[in-house]
């Protein structure tokens, strides 16, 4: 029957049981009579129309509404069903008494504990009723009190038995139980119905334990399960109730302050764990052992007296039952929880994350931490634990580690004392169990030490740089890692001892004027000499040096000058390695700079092969093939010096090239390049490794510490180290800091339109590769499809050049190459002489057949070309030859032709440091006019997209290093995008 929201009305509350679901409310607005009474008028409300009948609510009628409409029976079903289901259907299958889902009905009981419980709480000043059988919503008021009642506990022990009966007070006053009339609406915790009136409870008391009073006045506890029901049932309530009322046994209530205990143990995963080595047993551990994976587990509990409490056990008061004899005693002991919090924080602040006074972390971070802070822990009371009952014990105390660096003639040797406790344990048994990647070994009173990891992070580059030397393995660093000894003595991580000449070596302040050699015939730039001296300097202390100045500032003059030095003073033969291209110009420039080198060409099919007859020569020039060719008879011969030129050739330490130039023997070793880094860091990894083996460890820390971070990370901080740890060893001078004397250069790019024709073909290619190549990422991913990408990539610039590249019927046009043309027209009539590169022979090849239609002489030189030198000379010293095609790669390295004041890059390399090196053919010593330099991109195609790239990205951030990472490597999909769109 509805009743009206505009005439009396009183909110109320009704009570019923239903089948499954135990205690559920409903609220109803019941139409009042003239006199204020409640009528038989009424309807049931929820959420939807409550806002009708607002002017007779508060906010608390909202609350006690909401909550009372999500106990309704469809409210249950829709969250506890995964399907939609009828409530009498759904609640038959779940509540059936054989097949039924218990875990779903202790959840939905759990559910409806919660809103009871809360529903009560909000219940005091509003009209509470039982409702009737018949549905009548008010039909046995129940008064909602405004006190709670209070409870105590007795127990009587006998020695038959222990009877344990509660008594209740509500205002003073004993309630009687048992009572026919008692119920519990709600168990978790204790609302109960006794004489149509509502209690609860000033101390949450579980309902299941006033239960059985309803019905009987004492519960009996029989002996043979005395100590279990103790246990189980007393002690909880003990805690809970500070009146308990005890005959027979004792309850003891002390009071103490806590006592902070750290305890900790290991966390086993599911691998087997390996028993740690003894780096005192006799016999070595075996190789293949491998380190324990488990964690290291911190427990924070607390000590009150004789009693100890886990931290995460958050009970503001523990009971423990104590039996003595046949007697027992209760000890209550009341924790003091925000002291305990105060501990758990100071934890904390020391760097422990704990969460929950508990927290697993590695075994070597662990140790780490607690070397560190043993005497704050110490300091602040904590107590530091195992658990008795395990049979690995941990070594917890001191962990000490004293490192003295001092110089010795050929090396420094490392000196230093690490003690775990009374123990001390050997520099390099420690360096291998780090090597091997193991943290732990056993001690010989039979604790596991672990390995901090504070060690591992501050002399992880020690451990891994340092070697062995002699019988007795003595630990030592080559001359070479003088940064590493530096960093130690700065980080006051170890006392070192160097000379004053050693500490110069970083600072180019420190190297002195050596005297030129006599036979020397010219004049150095003052750089050159500076990196003569340089050259002279590493020699005295037995270093390998890297010479990486830019391309046609003399590496080769200053080289020749400190090989004449070399000679003067003595010294035995030397090899340089170069490739084949290069022996010429090697030959003219001794015969210009030091005529007094007696020089051997060791290259040819039909070369002398006895290398007895190198002795009578001061340098022998050959070419990295014939080095691979005659490794086992050059390995045999012990040179002065093995110089590589154009050293980043053995940029890949697994080539075969690389593997041979290894096995050269030689006192001293250096490497001439202008691009230190063509690809990746391991091109310098390879280069350095040979001049200066283990300078930066080996390949796998090098990866891991260097190559990965920079390349994958961008990590600047190990671009730095990298820098700082190569910087003695490398000269690297730009044309802009030394070559004042150069002319300027200009560079231009010449944007070039496709002509319709080519842009057709152009765009029908980018819509097919498009298509293929997002379709393979989407299936492969974008590491399986690189080599498409480079297809699609490499097929789209050639048809930006010119489409008969890709299509040899083309008949049509090129609009690049109509403006070179134009320009190459108009340099020619204007006197010029002009370098054309480009990376493809066949556009090359393109350029060549306009140059023999229009009768127009030029020079040609590409990878198959033999007659580099003739080519080179004639062009330098024919005048009517005006025009020199040149392959990039073929051309990138040793040509000398400052005669060419024009350059033209037909296409733009996926590497700048590339056209660079093109550039620098012309852009020399001894060039004296001002160089122009023309890259040609044609609009709105890949090529343009490569510009923005090269200069958005792909750039090692350190100061020695200007050339990118390979760019197909860090090529993102959304660059694909770009290049694709």
């Amino acid at each position: 029957m509805k009743v009206s929201a505009s005439q009396p009305f009183q909110i109320i509350y009704s009570l019923y049981q239903h089948e499954y679901l135990g205690f559920i409310f409903e609220s109803y607005i019941v139409h009042l009579d003239d006199k204020g009474k409640l009528t038989y008028q009424h309807q049931n409300i929820s959420s939807k129309n409550a806002r009708e009948f607002s002017k007779g609510l508060d906010d608390r009628d909202f609350e006690l509404i909401e909550l009372m409409d999500s106990m309704q029976q469809e409210s249950v079903v829709k969250k506890f069903s995964a399907k939609f289901m009828k409530p009498e259907e759904f609640f038959s299958k779940i509540y059936d008494k054989a097949k039924g889902n218990e875990l779903l009905q202790e959840q939905i009981d759990d559910y409806l504990e919660k809103r009871r419980c809360k529903i009560l709480d909000k219940m005091k000043g509003k009209q509470l009723f039982e409702m009737g059988n018949d549905g009548e919503p008010t039909w046995k008021k129940i008064e909602v009190l405004e006190k709670r009642a209070s409870i105590q506990f007795h127990f009587m022990r006998t020695d038959e038995n222990t009877n344990y009966y509660p008594t209740l007070f509500y205002q003073g006053k004993k309630l009687d139980l048992p009572n026919e009339s008692a119920y519990l609406i709600c168990k978790h915790p204790a609302w109960m119905v006794l004489n149509g009136k509502l209690y609860g409870f000033e101390k949450a008391v579980d309902g299941k334990k006033l239960l059985p009073f309803f019905g009987k006045k004492f519960v009996v506890i029989p002996k043979n399960v005395e100590e279990t029901y103790y246990n189980r049932f007393i002690a909880p309530l003990i805690a809970s109730f500070d009146d308990v009322e005890a005959s027979g046994f004792e309850i003891n209530k002390t009071a103490y302050d806590p006592h902070p205990v750290l305890t900790l143990s290991e966390l086993h995963t599911t691998t087997t764990a390996t028993a740690a080595p003894s780096l005192f047993d006799n016999s070595a551990p075996p190789e293949d052992t491998s380190d324990e994976s488990g964690k290291i587990v911190f427990d924070l509990s607390f000590k009150y007296g004789k009693h100890r409490f886990r931290g995460d056990n958050i009970g503001p008061v523990s009971v423990t039952l104590e039996k003595q004899g046949d007697g027992y005693i209760f000890h209550r002991v009341t924790r003091k929880t925000d002291l305990e919090k105060n501990f758990l924080h100071t934890l904390q602040k020391l760097g422990l994350a704990t969460k929950g006074f508990r927290v697993a972390i590695p075994k070597s971070e662990a140790f780490s931490w607690l070397n560190e802070n043993r005497v704050n822990l110490l300091n602040l009371g904590f107590e530091v634990s195992q658990p008795e009952s395990r049979d690995k014990k941990y070594f917890v105390g001191k962990a000490v580690i004293e490192v003295e660096v001092k110089e010795n003639i050929d090396w420094f040797d490392i000196h230093a004392k690490i003690r775990f406790g009374e123990f001390e344990i050997p520099f390099k048994d420690l360096r291998k169990l780090i090597l091997k990647r193991k943290v732990e070994f056993k001690l010989p009173n039979g604790e596991i030490a672990i390995i901090p990891e504070a060690w591992l992070t501050k002399y992880a580059d020690l451990f891994a740089l340092s070697e062995t030397e002699g019988d007795h393995e003595k630990p030592v660093l080559r001359k070479h890692h003088l940064n590493l000894v530096k960093e130690l003595e700065e980080g006051n991580l170890a006392k070192v001892h160097l000379s004053e000449k050693l500490r110069s070596l970083s600072s180019f302040s420190g190297i002195k004027n050596y005297d030129m050699p006599v036979g020397f015939n010219g004049e150095l730039r003052p750089y050159q000499k500076a990196g003569y001296n340089w050259l002279r300097f590493l020699h005295e202390y037995r270093l390998g040096g890297c010479l990486a100045d830019d391309m046609g500032l003399g590496k080769t003059v200053q080289t020749l000058t400190m090989l004449l030095a070399q000679k003067e003073e003595g010294a035995g033969t030397s090899l340089l390695v170069m490739p084949t291209s290069l022996i010429y110009n090697w030959e003219m420039e001794a015969r210009k700079f030091t005529p007094d080198l007696k020089i051997l060409n060791y290259t040819g099919t039909l070369r002398n092969k006895d290398i007895k007859r190198f002795e009578k020569f001061d340098l022998v020039l050959t070419s990295y093939g014939i080095t691979r060719l005659d490794i086992e008879l050059l390995q045999q011969f012990y040179f002065n010096y093995i110089i590589l030129d154009e050293s980043q050739v053995i940029k890949n330490p697994t080539s075969n090239i690389s593997k041979a130039v290894r096995e050269l023997k030689s006192r001293h070793k250096l490497v001439l390049t202008g691009t230190p880094i063509e690809n990746t860091t391991l091109d310098l990894w390879s280069q350095m490794s040979f001049i200066n083996p283990g300078i930066l460890g080996s390949q796998t820390y090098f990866r891991n510490e260097y190559q990965n971070p920079i390349e994958k990370k961008n990590d600047e901080g190990r671009s730095k180290k990298l820098h700082a740890t190569i910087k003695p060893f490398i000269l690297r001078r730009h044309k802009s800091q030394v070559a004042t004397e150069l002319p300027e250069k200009v560079e231009n790019i010449q944007y070039s339109t496709m002509t319709a024709e080519q842009e057709k073909r152009y765009e029908e290619v980018k819509t097919l590769y498009r298509e293929k190549i997002f379709k393979l990422i989407e299936s492969e991913g974008l590491g399986n499809s690189r080599f498409m990408i480079l297809e699609g990539l490499t097929k789209l610039r050639q048809l930006a050049n010119h489409p008969r590249m890709v299509e040899q019927g083309y008949t049509g046009d090129s609009g690049k190459l109509e403006d070179i043309t134009h320009m190459l027209e108009n340099a020619i009539a204007e006197g010029h002489k002009v370098l054309i590169f480009s990376q493809f022979v066949k556009h090359l090849e393109i350029v060549r057949q306009y140059l023999k239609t229009n009768k127009i002489e030029f020079t040609y030189l590409d990878g198959s070309s033999t007659d580099r030198k003739e080519q080179v000379e004639r062009f330098n010293k024919e005048t009517k030859i005006k025009v020199f095609l040149i392959s990039i790669k073929a051309g990138g390295l040793g040509l000398n032709l400052t005669e060419a004041d024009y350059v033209f890059i037909l296409d733009p390399w996926w590497n700048p440091a590339v056209e660079a090196q093109a550039v620098d053919r012309a852009h020399r010593i001894g060039q004296k006019k001002k160089v122009f330099t023309y890259k040609f991109i044609t609009r709105n195609t890949v090529e343009e997209k490569i510009l923005m790239l090269q200069q958005k990205k792909l750039r090692l951030t350190t100061e020695l290093i200007t050339t990118e990472e390979s760019f197909m490597k860090q090529l993102t999909r959304d660059d694909i995008e770009q290049m694709l769109m």
